[in-house]
């Protein structure tokens, strides 16, 4: 289990969520590791690859709500190879899959850039 302050994060995730106009419903957490990630989108997503992040989404009306399955072996070789901290690598990964809760995507053109300023605005308020 990675060591995360839970009243700050949970602190930091509603103000992010708040510049998108949206209130935080249920946010579950599975963290996991590369095996176990595949599996699941194998079995939901039928994508045969390993990811750092799958985001289930749950909203409702203007209320995130959802399951965010993250890959910490993902997260820990994902660090090294961009040359991050793994505790920012891992809240660029949850931040990720808020983001993907208040409508942001990151699988059409242009949508990766606009999801990477997301992100970085968001750890900048952290």
């Amino acid at each position: 289990m990675p060591s995360i302050k839970k009243r700050i994060t949970t602190a930091w995730i509603k103000a992010v969520a708040a510049t998108y106009g949206k209130k935080v419903g249920d946010i579950g957490y599975m963290f996991v590791n590369d095996e176990r990630i595949l599996e699941v989108n194998r079995e939901y997503l039928g994508h045969d690859y390993y990811t750092d992040i799958i985001t289930f989404d749950y909203c409702e009306g203007d209320t995130i709500s959802g399951d965010l399955v993250i890959s910490l072996d993902t997260v820990r070789s994902n660090a090294e190879q961009f040359g991050k901290d793994y505790d920012e690598e891992l809240h660029r990964v949850i931040i990720h899959g808020i983001l993907h809760l208040c409508g942001i995507n990151d699988k059409g053109p242009g949508e990766r850039e606009i999801m990477e300023q997301a992100e970085n605005k968001a750890l900048a308020m952290r």
